[in-house]
This record gives structure tokens, C-alpha cells and sequence, in this order.
């Protein structure tokens, strides 16, 4: 199935691209998301005509996501967990807590944009890619730290009972 790209695809092309794809994912994702439509001899016409208005839609998206990736990379994000012995994580960070922590920092990321081959399991500082734009990925640095101070000796409590 020849269809005209209406908007940057990942993985399969651009804002005006030709592009052959299967009939399935044509007709049950692509067309009715607006991304694309068929490419016939009046749909080319009618996209030229259209091009601009959607190239410049498209470029105020990347900006927008642009500005949103130089807010990200300006913060400092710290997440809190819990800690074992020998400095072993509870559990581990995910793009879900991720997301909360930006949520929480005024910054709405969607947690699906969130980029992590695997989930943090160690303490320290680690670096999160996040897709803004099918251009843009922002990468920031995510601190993991214990979310308690270490307590060296506790004392034994007195009992004052009799």
C-alpha cells in the first residue's frame, strides 16, 4: 500500500515521503491517526497545497520539544530508594518512577518516551535518554540514593518498667 506521509514516522520516514507499507498497519494505524494518506494523483495535489501548514506545524513541535529537552538536561533529578546491605537496591528504578519524579519537578514526561535499556539497580548517577521528538532525545542524569542515613549503633532502650 502507497501512502503519503502527513507526519515524521519513526522507523519508517518523514513529513512527505512515498512509502510502501503494509495494508494492515496503513489502514488500522496510519490513516486513521492522520500520519498518512494514500497516495493517489489528487492526494498528491491536495498535499502540496497542504505541505507548508503541516511543515510548519511540524517545526514548531521539534522547537517546542527542543525547549522541553534544555529544561530537562537543567535539572538535577534525585530519586530516593530503599537500601539493603552493601548498598543493594530494594527493587529497581523504572521509567515509571522516572516519569513520577519529573511529574514532581514540573516536567510531564510520558513514561513510554522514557528510554532505558534496563532498569537502574545500583546507586550513583546514571544517564536516561528520553524521546521528545522523532529529532529530539534529551539526556538526563538520574541520582539514585538511600532514602535513610545509615544507622551506625543503635543503644539499647532502657526499660523503665518495675
Amino acid at each position: 500500500m502507497k501512502l503519503i506521509l502527513r507526519a515524521d514516522v519513526e522507523n519508517l520516514g518523514t513529513l512527505g515521503d512515498i512509502v510502501n507499507v503494509k495494508p494492515g498497519y496503513g489502514r488500522n494505524y496510519l490513516l486513521p491517526q492522520g500520519l498518512a494518506m494514500v497516495a493517489s494523483p489528487a492526494n498528491l495535489k491536495a498535499f502540496e497545497l497542504e505541505r507548508k501548514k503541516l511543515q510548519a506545524k511540524m517545526d514548531a513541535l521539534r522547537t517546542d520539544a527542543q525547549s522541553l529537552a534544555s529544561r530537562l538536561e537543567a535539572l538535577d533529578v534525585v530519586i530516593p530508594m530503599h537500601v539493603g546491605e552493601n548498598n543493594k537496591l530494594y527493587g529497581s528504578v523504572t521509567s515509571t518512577i522516572i516519569g513520577d519524579a519529573l511529574s514532581e519537578l514540573g516536567c510531564e514526561v510520558d513514561r513510554r518516551r522514557i528510554l532505558m535499556d534496563a532498569p537502574i539497580r545500583t546507586l550513583g548517577e546514571h544517564p536516561v535518554r528520553i524521546r521528545l521528538h522523532a529529532s529530539v532525545i534529551a539526556v538526563i542524569t538520574v541520582k539514585v540514593v538511600s532514602d535513610h542515613q545509615p544507622v551506625e549503633a543503635e543503644t539499647p532502650k532502657e526499660e523503665s518498667e518495675a
